[in-house]
């Protein structure tokens, strides 16, 4: 019989990635280019990923800069970073448009701690939920005996090992990153 903990293993790996897709995507104080990779932009006709029509370059630390390879592009790149809301106006020389990230103030760093962990705790709540999935395909095992009572125990046992593991693996992502934005 398969192993439920092992078959579960695959979603305790998801929220993390999730989890760490999430934390790339919160401003830390140096620019990245993540931060307007998905950004959305009409062109064409259609929703493109700002990704999938311009290069994306970090020349320094403050600084983000883009370059459409269709030059008509410009203005419709313009109006998604606008709507998007990152707090960055765009400023464009010919065809090449520029981010400059504004130096984050001590009230802007708190909000982005904060925000990361309500990320935390999301991306725990995952894990929880996963672990009560666990916990009742072994019960239900149990029930219908496929395994033993001693069996539902040592796996119960080996499920919390995991989840803490997993946890632990959160906290320190969030750590890490909470370091990363109070950093000045």
């Amino acid at each position: 019989m398969a192993n439920p903990i092992e078959i579960a293993k695959p979603e305790f790996e998801q929220t993390i990635d999730h989890f760490g897709k999430e934390l790339h995507n919160i401003r830390s104080g140096r620019a990245h280019a993540s931060m307007v990779e998905h950004l959305l932009v009409d062109a064409y006709g259609s929703a493109m990923e700002l990704k999938g029509v311009a290069s994306i370059s970090v020349p320094d630390a403050k600084t983000i800069q883009i370059e459409p390879w269709d030059k008509t592009l410009v203005k419709e790149i313009e109006k998604a970073i606008q709507a998007a809301g990152i707090g960055v106006n765009p400023v464009t020389a010919g065809t090449v448009i520029r981010l400059n990230l504004p130096p984050l103030t001590e009230e802007n760093r708190k909000t982005i701690v904060k925000i990361v962990h309500q990320k935390a705790e999301q991306a725990r709540i995952g894990i929880r939920k996963i672990r009560e999935n666990v916990r009742e395909t072994i019960s239900a095992d149990m029930e219908a005996k496929r395994i033993s009572e001693d069996e539902k125990f040592r796996l119960q046992d080996s499920l919390d090992n995991v989840v803490t593991e997993y946890n632990g693996r959160i906290e320190a992502m969030a750590a890490e990153k909470e370091k990363d934005v109070m950093t000045i």
